[in-house]
C-alpha cells in the first residue's frame, strides 16, 4: 500500500539520520516530506493525499499526526525517532530500529487503539499540568549521568515547588503539584511512570502529586472523560506528550476508545 511519512528532523539524538531515514522510506516507494522550519504539520496532515499516513518523531509530533489519522479514518504509522518513544514502547515496537517499522507501510497488520483530546488536541500518552513536563524534561537532560540521580533530581525540584496548583477536577477542588492524566494506565513505580499494559482500556487514568516532598503518585478513579477549571486563569499550559501548549479553560478531556488505527509491521 502506497503511503506519506512525515520525518521530524530535530527529533532523536542517535542512528539513522533524518535524511537516512528519508532515503530508505523512498527506496520503499513512501513519499515523504521532511519538516522545515515554520511548516504546520497539522495542516500538513490533512492536506496530504494517501490512505496512509506515518510520523517519523517525537510523541508530539506522533499525537498531532495520529489525531488527523484518526479523524481521517486512515492507518497511521508510528516510527520511533524521538528521545523517548514511549508511544512506541507500548505498541510493542523496537524503539531503536526506526527503520524497521517502515515495515508497516508495506502489508502490516492493524491494530485499533484509544486516543484522547484535550481541548480537541489529540494524545497518544498523557496530558499534564505543573511541574510533570519539566521534570521529565531534567530527567532525560540529566539521564546519561544516572537513573537515581535524575530521580532525585525531579525530586528536588518538585519540593521546592511552594505554589501549588489549585484546580476543579469535575467540580472537586484539589491543590496539586503535578497532574497527569494518562490514556489508559501506567504502570506506577514510585514516582517514575512506567509502561502501559494496555491501549484499548477505554479510559482515562489521572494521577496526582500533591505535597511538597512527594512519596508517589495518588490516583483518582479512572474515567472516560473529564472537566479541569482553575478559578483564578483562563488558561492552562498543559504538556501533551511532553510537547507544552496553551488551552483555555475550562479544560476538556476526553477519550476515544478505538479511535485511532495504527499500521504495524507484519510478523
Amino acid at each position: 500500500m502506497p503511503g506519506f511519512l512525515f520525518v521530524n528532523p530535530r527529533s532523536g539524538d542517535g542512528g539513522p539520520t533524518a535524511a537516512e531515514l528519508a532515503a530508505e522510506a523512498r527506496v520503499r516507494g513512501i513519499s515523504v516530506h521532511l519538516l522545515a522550519e515554520g511548516d504546520d504539520l497539522e495542516a500538513l496532515a490533512r492536506s496530504v493525499d494517501t490512505e496512509l499516513v506515518g510520523m517519523a518523531g517525537g510523541d508530539g509530533s506522533l499525537g498531532v499526526v495520529a489525531g488527523v489519522a484518526a479523524e481521517r479514518d486512515l492507518p497511521f504509522v508510528c516510527v520511533p525517532f524521538g528521545t523517548r518513544n514511549h508511544f512506541a514502547r507500548d505498541l510493542g515496537l523496537d524503539r531503536s530500529d526506526p527503520v524497521a517499522a517502515l515495515a508497516a507501510f508495506d502489508g502490516g497488520v492493524e491494530r485499533r487503539v484509544d486516543l484522547a483530546r484535550a481541548n480537541g488536541r489529540a494524545f497518544v500518552n498523557n496530558a499534564s499540568l505543573g511541574l510533570y513536563a519539566d521534570l521529565v524534561v531534567e530527567r532525560e537532560r540529566h539521564r546519561r549521568r544516572g537513573a537515581a540521580l535524575a530521580r532525585l533530581r525531579a525530586v528536588v525540584r518538585t519540593a521546592r515547588s511552594r505554589r501549588p496548583l489549585r484546580l476543579l477536577i469535575d467540580g472537586e477542588r484539589a491543590e496539586v503539584r503535578v497532574l497527569l492524566i494518562a490514556s489508559n494506565a501506567y504502570v506506577l513505580k514510585g514516582l517514575d511512570l512506567g509502561s502501559r499494559e494496555r491501549l484499548d482500556e477505554g479510559l482515562l487514568h489521572v494521577y496526582r502529586i500533591e505535597h511538597v516532598l512527594p512519596r508517589g503518585w495518588a490516583e483518582l478513579p479512572p474515567r472516560a472523560e473529564l472537566t479541569i477549571e482553575a478559578p483564578s486563569v483562563r488558561q492552562l499550559v498543559v504538556a501533551l506528550d511532553g510537547e507544552p501548549v496553551e488551552l483555555q479553560t475550562p479544560l476538556e478531556v476526553v477519550l476515544e476508545p478505538g479511535a485511532l488505527r495504527v499500521a504495524l509491521p507484519g510478523h
